[in-house]
């Protein structure tokens, strides 16, 4: 939001789960003073009984972006999903729709010959794509079976072919920001506490009543299933909370992981965002700006 402020920009999110309504809390999406504060696009935008791709949430990005543009502000994407952020640098395989039948189809077969087995299969069809899949991995189970059931051809040489066209005349400046772990595990902590008190509870009651797929994206976010399983009696509040905390860790451990190893180092800022790092990060902004003739 400082960034938005100082250059006037507009905040665009790249996560892949505070694009979808009803789960405000959960998702630690912005506040409501947060998105009056400055401009914001591409929150809560989504509802829960729809799943947002990659390739959704980039057509999105890019309508948003090339708004901003015409109304001379700054894009400033913000977000932990790092296949949005690649796809919006990169561009993204131009694999054809899938058919919601074989979607479902593999859905089915998933749930009635289990994980293991599909994982098999698309070791057979798709050895490529497999390698980075675990077997507990479904979605990637599932985007890997149904390309190669519609197209014939697997996912893995989809992407080897190549991307799809790049957004045109775009410069990206990538800042990265990787705290400290022990404090960002305190952070995380502390924030599940406090979503519990904002009312996350009330937040995933609400979301079960709606009878959504359990396979949706919005119904995997970090919480759903420990609080799920709060309120039906299966666990305590404590244990639940315990859960999510360990959960959230996990996955932000991946996601520093996965920012290390495919941001490029040549044309990024990787900062812990310490009180000290404002004016590097700053200061590196400027200086690209200036370069790139903004």
């Amino acid at each position: 939001m400082e960034i938005a402020e100082t250059l006037n920009g507009i905040v665009i999110n790249a996560d892949s789960l505070q694009v979808y309504k009803n789960l405000r809390i959960l998702t630690a999406r912005p506040s409501v003073d947060d998105e009056a504060r400055v401009p914001h696009a591409l929150y809560g935008v989504i509802p829960p009984s729809e799943n947002c791709s990659v390739a959704r949430w980039r057509s999105l990005a890019v309508e948003e972006i090339s708004l901003a543009c015409e109304q001379s502000r700054i894009p400033v994407v913000t977000g932990g999903a790092g296949m949005y952020i690649q796809a919006l640098m990169e561009g993204l395989a131009d694999v054809p729709d899938i058919p919601p039948e074989i979607r479902a189809g593999i859905q089915q077969e998933i749930e009635e010959n289990g994980a293991q087995a599909a994982h098999t299969r698309l070791r057979t069809v798709d050895p490529i794509w497999a390698r980075g899949v675990k077997e507990g991995d479904r979605q990637r189970l599932l985007r890997g079976l149904e390309v190669f059931d519609a197209t014939g051809r697997p996912l893995g040489q989809w992407l080897e072919a190549g991307n799809a066209e790049t957004l045109k005349g775009a410069v990206f400046l990538p800042v990265v920001l990787l705290p400290d772990r022990e404090t960002l595990y305190e952070r995380i902590n502390a924030r599940f506490e406090q979503m519990i008190e904002k009312g996350a509870l009330e937040e995933v009651r609400n979301l079960l009543d709606q009878n959504l797929n359990p396979e949706l994206t919005a119904m995997k976010a970090v919480g759903v299933r420990e609080l799920s399983a709060c309120l039906t009696g299966a666990i305590s509040l404590e244990t639940a909370v315990a859960r999510a905390q360990q959960a959230s860790r996990n996955y932000a451990k991946r996601q520093m992981t996965w920012f290390r190893n495919q941001i490029p180092e040549d044309i990024s800022l990787f900062a812990q965002y310490l009180e000290s790092d404002r004016a590097k990060i700053f200061s590196f902004i400027r200086q690209f700006m200036l370069t790139n003739g903004f």
